[in-house]
């Protein structure tokens, strides 16, 4: 709807709750993370965003094997903030650490395969 104003209040009230109920490294706080550095995205505050997808990606790099998926939409997130800054040198690097994972992780013509390369492209 485009109300980032309320969907930054609603996710942060569901992120103090995910931080009290829920050890420090629980995939839950990663994905809450993320969620609010999306809407900062959104928003175009891509410090913000970048600030809230690196938290994600640090708890997501302690709870999951170095090639889950999970990791690769991380890096793919942290890429997406970096190219909408204009900075296609560390948007190019995080697609690239992404479709790395996603090639070991899925098979060759899963469609996460096709949105990784467009990702690429696109820088």
């Amino acid at each position: 709807m485009g109300d980032y104003s309320k969907a930054l209040e609603f996710y942060q009230k569901s992120h103090k709750i995910f931080e009290k109920a829920l050890p420090p490294n629980h995939p839950n706080l990663a994905t809450s993370y993320n969620n609010i550095g999306q809407v900062y995205n959104d928003m175009g505050d891509y410090s913000k965003a970048l600030e809230f997808s690196e938290k994600s990606h640090k708890i997501k790099e302690k709870a999951l094997p170095p090639n889950h998926p999970d990791l690769a939409t991380s890096y793919n997130n942290i890429g997406e903030v970096y190219r909408n800054m204009g900075d296609y040198s560390k948007a190019l690097e995080f697609y690239e650490k992404s479709h790395q994972i996603l090639e070991k992780a899925l098979p060759s013509n899963h469609p996460h395969l096709a949105g990784s390369y467009n990702n690429i492209g696109l820088v």
